[in-house]
């Protein structure tokens, strides 16, 4: 046995398209969708180097280019990122085999990107891995996570010991218990061994779980790492965005600094309670009251005389003007939000620009819970409580109101005065006319 095994690689899963977070993921790589005033994919990347990372394979895929614009070749991060495309998207275990060459003979992380997680997870599994691989004869180690609705995952059982002994897909009772996949593994190099006997499963794609069912029935040992005391969440659906950005925001209090955290320009008369981050060069006007958690970024202007409720992200070069009222808001960067409006429970692209007195509704009036529209089909969100979600470079018309869980598309137009009642679809100028009632026309066909 070798005692000074350790890990120096990591392989972030990053190809998928996102179609559930649509309209985002039309114009934005749902890896670099903020989190708490950062993109999704950097807190990964940060994670993994406080581990003693050095050394990152990005498996890149829709968008890559704003992917690898953003993150470069690791340098501003303090560790190397490396690039492979994946063309054909056909499942997880044929997006994992694209890293061995980079990965030789090392020992690896796996993650898929599209998750959020506490931070002190990757360094239990280290620990947890090396520990066990100076002990027994282990291959993986595997993350798990219970769930509440077994019948929608891959369930896991272990043995008394925590070794893997069977894996069942998305069963129908319970007597299999309630460890799911958490998406995040330590590897050996024979996984891709396993990989390459991989079939196709009944959806048409290489599961990386049936490779982990191949290593097991090899006799190697996987352990399972349950991590249901820490917070995970898969950033799958809109409102996962919000438990993220929820989660990462209350831990703004740890080692908060008022006088470090406020870089810009605050005028006399403006309220800050709780912690609120502020950039460099961002403007507070007077009569402004922030109440945090709230971040905001550089070069934007707030007020005057604006009401900024708790856990709102304003990013960088956003303009909110004159009494307008933000509550649990991802406002990207670029955005203009004109006097007398109100958003809520909402998550809005970079670029968008409301017109005064527009509002977005967030409740319903028999308070009831929220539903939204993902592939055709109405998805419970969870929430008594959820706005819209807009997608880049939206232009919305004065006193336009849009109604609860409505998703609008990329560089649309809402015309004045114009209730949403539906979702609109992106490139489209979507208007209400007095003779004929609400009209649609795609901007492709003018």
């Amino acid at each position: 046995m070798k005692n000074n095994i350790d890990i120096k690689k990591a392989v972030l899963l990053c190809a998928g398209k996102g179609v559930r977070l649509l309209p985002l993921t039309q114009t934005i790589p749902k890896h670099l969708i903020p989190i708490a005033g950062k993109p999704l994919i950097q807190y990964l990347i940060e994670y993994l180097k406080d581990v003693g990372i050095s050394d990152i394979l990005l498996v890149v895929g829709h968008l890559k280019e704003e992917i690898i614009k953003y993150l470069g070749t690791g340098q501003d991060f303090g560790l190397k990122i490396n690039y492979i495309e994946q063309k054909e998207y056909l499942g997880t275990a044929h997006a994992t085999k694209l890293a061995k060459e980079f990965i030789g003979n090392s020992y690896f992380f796996l993650i898929y990107g599209d998750l959020f997680f506490n931070s002190e997870i990757v360094s239990i599994a280290k620990t947890k891995f090396i520990n066990l691989l100076l002990r027994e004869n282990i291959e993986s180690l595997i993350c798990l996570k219970q769930v509440k609705d077994p019948e929608k995952f891959g369930i896991i059982q272990l043995d008394n010991n925590g070794f893997l002994i069977n894996i069942v897909e998305k069963p129908k009772d319970n007597k299999f218990g309630n460890l799911a996949n958490a998406g995040i593994y330590i590897f050996s190099p024979r996984i891709f061994e396993c990989i390459e006997e991989t079939k196709k499963s009944v959806r048409n794609e290489y599961e990386l779980t049936d490779s982990i069912r191949i290593l097991k029935d090899k006799n190697f040992k996987i352990f399972g790492l349950d991590i249901s005391n820490y917070f995970w969440s898969d950033i799958g659906h809109p409102w996962q965005i919000f438990d993220a950005n929820t989660y990462q925001m209350d831990k703004l209090k740890i080692g908060y600094d008022c006088k470090k955290a406020i870089k810009g320009i605050i005028e006399n008369n403006v309220t800050i309670k709780n912690e609120v981050y502020i950039g460099k060069d961002s403007i507070i006007k007077s009569g402004t009251y922030i109440e945090g958690p709230v971040i905001i970024g550089e070069n934007s202007v707030i007020g005057p005389n604006s009401y900024i409720r708790p856990y709102t992200c304003i990013g960088n070069s956003c303009r909110v003007g004159n009494t307008v009222e933000l509550k649990n808001t991802i406002l990207m960067d670029g955005c203009f939000v004109s006097h007398l409006s109100y958003i809520g429970d909402s998550i809005i692209g970079r670029g968008v620009n409301f017109g005064a007195g527009s509002k977005v509704s967030n409740v319903r009036l028999d308070k009831k819970e929220i539903y939204m529209v993902i592939n055709d089909r109405k998805v419970p969100t969870g929430r008594t409580k959820m706005g819209a979600v807009i997608g880049d470079n939206v232009q919305i018309g004065i006193n336009a109101s849009i109604m609860t869980g409505i998703k609008i598309g990329a560089n649309s137009y809402i015309g004045p005065s114009t209730i949403v009642k539906e979702d609109v679809p992106p490139n489209t100028i979507y208007y209400f006319d007095q003779n004929f009632g609400i009209k649609k026309k795609s901007l492709n066909s003018i």
